[in-house]
């Protein structure tokens, strides 16, 4: 019988940075780092195209940490664009260390009402899946309006909105309720001109925040943010392995295995 060797592979994770323009979160996470460490929550705002939104958001974290964060927030952006309707926007934001989900009011809700439709519940289903399957985030669910008619008016209907999308969120698809907040916005912090048409339809919207949560925060400047290995060992078999850190020494009792993608 052919003796098994034990193999012990030491596993190395290094950030490699190409032009401005073609970073990613990971990147992005890194660079803040690097160029003197967390920014202030205004100063993010500004990068995300809103500079109110800064002070909802909070610092980047910055460093190898921001960038294993901005690694994960990647995925889950992939993963959004490939299932939520096309009429959504999925944007990273804070330094690649957060994600903003836009919906369009008028996907959501009718005129004037904040009662979910039938097409909007589907979408927010599909939200609802991979908001469950990343656990270690915060949600933040903003409704905003255009500036037409009363101005309290406009703020409590956004109110009303952004409550409706995070009770169908808590209640029917099962997102803790203790990761979630939301508020509305009202007339406040539009992303067009409400001169016209176009520019009022662009600030009915309602926007849904994905940060990173204390924990994912902590595992990431601990180095132990989880990470998966697919490997394929000689005898053709595929093992799912997990692993921690930067830098760890996998033991597998195979002759011989080869790494053929990292999941996550």
């Amino acid at each position: 019988m052919k003796h098994l060797k034990l193999l012990s592979v030491l596993l190395c994770m290094a950030v490699v940075f190409t032009s401005c323009g073609t970073w990613t979160n990971t990147g992005k996470g890194t660079a803040i780092g690097v160029g003197g460490g967390a920014a202030a929550g205004a100063g993010i705002g500004a990068l995300a195209g809103n500079t109110a939104l800064g002070a909802v958001i909070g610092a980047a974290v910055g460093g190898t940490a921001g960038a294993l964060i901005g690694k994960k927030m990647d995925k889950q952006k992939k993963e959004l664009e490939a299932t939520l309707p096309p009429e959504t926007t999925v944007e990273t934001i804070n330094n690649g260390e957060a994600l903003k989900v836009t919906f369009d009011s008028g996907i959501l809700f009718a005129t004037n009402s904040s009662t979910l439709s039938d097409a909007s519940r589907s979408a927010l289903r599909k939200l609802a899946v991979s908001l469950n399957e990343n656990p270690d985030t915060d949600i933040k669910i903003v409704g905003y309006t255009d500036n037409t008619g009363k101005v309290d008016y406009n703020q409590t209907l956004s109110e009303k909105r952004a409550k409706s999308v995070y009770d169908y969120m808590m209640v029917d698809q099962g997102v803790s309720g203790r990761r979630m907040e939301y508020e509305g916005k009202g007339v406040h912090d539009p992303v067009a001109s409400n001169d016209t048409p176009e520019g009022r339809a662009l600030n009915r919207r309602v926007e849904i925040l994905i940060l990173a949560n204390e924990k994912m925060i902590q595992d990431a400047q601990q180095g132990t943010l989880k990470k998966i290995f697919i490997l394929k060992d000689n005898r053709k078999a595929w093992n799912s392995v997990s692993y921690s850190g930067p830098f760890l020494v996998l033991t597998i009792v195979y002759e011989r295995f080869e790494v053929l993608q990292q999941v996550n």
